[in-house]
């Protein structure tokens, strides 16, 4: 999945890299200099090949959100701060118009962050859609990582590791442990709207 640095009424076509790629290839530098980590051996813990390490960290390609993911359970830290915005003093206004959303390959599944990055807090929000009829399939994260969401529009069904299938419609809200694949799956005809919640423990954080 793309991450891009687009508001929310810019197309949904891939384009070049952005400042909010320089913005991860910062931070990944500073995690693998706090971690002790070389890029051989992120490569070795991530199971990512060297030359997209070297390339993210120089700033010279747009992530996917699912490398970040994979660098970011390989480091031990929360999504979040590897991409969020961080946390300021006093109040915090994010205008839809402006903040960075997050795009699938194909651009049926988005993602925007709703909270800031706070290391103290380590919870995520974010509202996420997903295309009519499209299944968006998510690795494993963290030990101990859970996922709370609520369809607002729509009905999906969510899979979580080998259990059954949970049916969701609007108004309907489902907690579930995340340190497992899982995957959410429009099943209407119209896009689905949903917002979730991603809460850590014990992941070390800057």
């Amino acid at each position: 999945m793309k991450v891009k640095r687009r508001s929310a009424a810019d197309a949904r076509a891939p384009s070049p890299p952005t400042d909010f790629g320089l913005s991860i290839s910062e931070r990944l530098r500073l995690l693998m200099q706090r971690k002790g980590r070389s890029i051989e051996a992120l490569a070795a813990a991530s199971g990512l090949a060297r030359n997209k390490l070297d390339a993210v960290a120089a700033g010279e390609a747009a992530p996917t959100i699912n490398l970040v993911w994979k660098i970011a359970n390989a480091l031990g830290v929360p999504f979040g701060s590897l991409v969020a915005a961080r946390k300021r003093g006093g109040n915090i206004v994010l205008r839809k118009a402006t903040e960075k959303v997050y795009f699938s390959n194909d651009g049926r599944l988005t993602s925007r962050p709703l909270l800031p990055h706070d290391c103290k807090r380590l919870v995520e929000f974010y509202e996420m859609t997903i295309a009519p009829d499209y299944v968006a399939r998510s690795e494993a994260h963290g030990a101990g990582t859970l996922e709370s969401l609520v369809v607002v529009r729509g009905e999906v069904a969510i899979v979580v590791g080998k259990e059954a299938s949970q049916r969701l419609k609007e108004g309907d809200a489902m907690t579930f442990e995340a340190d497992v694949p899982h995957s959410y799956h429009n099943l209407g005809s119209t896009e689905a709207l949903l917002y979730l919640v991603m809460s850590y423990v014990n992941l070390a954080s800057f």
